[in-house]
């Protein structure tokens, strides 16, 4: 038997993902190695390889969790867009032996924080009164930037620039770059545009509307309030992505979002 132990970790609330964590652990037992499965809600430690099996979601919340570990994380999807998985269900057979094989390769990818939370996407800053637009002030290493009124603030990693800073209008950032980018939620302005900054950069975002409260999420999953003054900064971990090297990050851009294609392509 060999010493390494693998995860295999599942989202409960996607068709098939039980049967699929299963095929998995039966074809690592085969080679000869300790798995053991978990599902989404109760994550532990203790693996030296993790395989996460939902979608980029269920990703996003392992990524989080194994982080703090240094444990390298593979996505197979079986959600809707899958973009930060490495492999679909037909796959599994050629994902397994290049695994267990050691050929694929291990990506760091930057992560942020805000007081103890931390993300792969982003962090979004969005005032406690919901359908109300709130003033938000930026500053970078506490030299004031701009002020906006707008209905929310995102900060988002290379990773997180394809999610939501996407979908606001932010550029796509590609994975390698040591950068955040800087999103305004429907500012009410024509002048406000996204920011990149160096990922060394410390970010405030802070208001002067007296007993202001904010709500702070992080990947959208975990959600905290907080007033006044928010820090956001690089974390100290980094997601560990394990990839086939089957794709590149345009290819994946092409493939995942449809960039640059006409929209009859598109169907």
């Amino acid at each position: 038997m060999n010493n390494k132990c693998f995860g295999i970790c599942y989202n409960p609330q996607i068709v098939r993902a039980a049967a699929v964590g299963n095929s998995i652990k039966f074809k690592l037992e085969a080679c000869g190695f300790r798995a053991k499965i978990v599902d989404i809600d109760s994550l532990c430690q203790g693996f030296d390889f993790v395989f996460i099996i939902g979608g980029d979601g269920t990703i996003l919340k392992a990524a989080r969790f194994y982080a703090k570990s240094d444990t390298p994380i593979f996505g197979i999807n079986l959600g809707r867009l899958g973009f930060l998985s490495q492999a679909s269900e037909d796959m599994l057979d050629e994902a397994v032996s290049r695994i267990v094989n050691e050929n694929y390769a291990v990506e760091e990818r930057v992560m942020l924080q805000a007081g103890t939370s931390i993300a792969l996407n982003d962090i979004v800053i969005k005032g406690s009164s919901t359908g109300r637009t709130s003033r938000f002030s930026l500053k970078i290493n506490d030299k004031s930037v701009c002020d906006y009124l707008a209905d929310g603030i995102i900060v988002a990693t290379p990773t997180g620039s394809t999610a939501y800073g996407l979908s606001a209008g932010g550029p796509v950032l590609t994975p390698g770059l040591r950068a955040f980018v800087i999103v305004p939620i429907c500012p009410h302005t024509l002048t406000a545009r996204p920011l990149v900054v160096p990922d060394n950069e410390k970010i405030t975002v802070c208001t002067s509307e007296k007993n202001k409260k904010y709500v702070i999420s992080a990947d959208g999953q975990e959600f905290c309030e907080a007033s006044e003054v928010i820090e956001i900064v690089k974390s100290p971990y980094c997601a560990k992505l394990a990839l086939l090297n089957n794709s590149d990050f345009y290819t994946i851009l092409r493939d995942k979002l449809h960039w640059g294609e006409s929209p009859a392509f598109c169907s």
